[in-house]
């Protein structure tokens, strides 16, 4: 086992420099039967992720107006800036509590719909809450949240349950199509493509991971 000369402690794992101290370490490397748990995170390659994403959400909002004309046009800004809105608060909120990510992220969703519905309904409901708004919400914190899983390297246990509940809002807009309460079908249809997409991605990258997690939790 590895041991630092400079702090007197045996040092689990592939380390090569001290995890207190950063002094070099000696000695053969012993496999730590602890999981991996990553000490910090880079916010340069966080910040990158996020601006490139609000970047391609920027054209391809431009490529949407293009092709369904000008009479999206107001709802579709609408909504762009308020997805990229939430999907920065979203990741603000990691970088700065690192706990709870998704659980704050499903609240701001629901709170933030309720209050676009709130809006359109004193305006005289257009319809575009239900049509832009949400879908754009979910869409975001959908996106969000694989950011922060992804460039901050969150453990299953502390985002399981809350991100699966964050996608399953993805699916809610597919809801409301179904029922006919949008005017436009093609934000519902991405929003909740983007949903199935998420739950496949995680179900496939680490779906044993979330299989093993689901059934601690529900004592199964």
């Amino acid at each position: 086992m590895r041991r630092c000369a400079q702090c007197a402690v045996d040092v689990e794992g592939h380390w090569t420099r001290c995890p207190l101290c950063a002094a070099p370490v000696a000695g053969e490397a012993a496999p730590s039967p602890l999981p991996a748990v990553p000490l910090n995170f880079s916010r340069r390659r966080v910040w990158k992720a996020l601006f490139l994403t609000s970047l391609a959400v920027i054209l391809a909002s431009f490529l949407a107006q293009l092709l369904f004309g000008a009479a999206a046009d107001i709802g579709l800004v609408r909504s762009v800036w308020l997805g990229l809105t939430a999907m920065w608060l979203v990741v603000l909120m990691a970088v700065r509590k690192r706990r709870n990510v998704a659980k704050g992220t499903v609240y701001l969703v629901v709170l933030i719909g309720l209050v676009c519905v709130y809006w359109d309904y004193l305006s005289g409901w257009n319809g575009w809450s239900l049509t832009y708004a949400v879908p754009a919400l979910c869409a975001s914190a959908i996106i969000a949240v694989l950011i922060t899983v992804r460039v901050m390297r969150t453990e299953v246990g502390e985002h399981i349950l809350y991100s699966g509940l964050t996608v399953l809002l993805g699916l809610a807009p597919l809801v409301f199509l179904g029922l006919g309460w949008v005017t436009n079908p093609v934000p519902s249809v991405v929003c909740g493509a983007l949903s199935i997409c998420a739950l496949v991605v995680v179900q496939v990258a680490r779906g044993a991971e979330v299989r093993h997690e689901l059934a601690k939790r529900l004592h199964v």
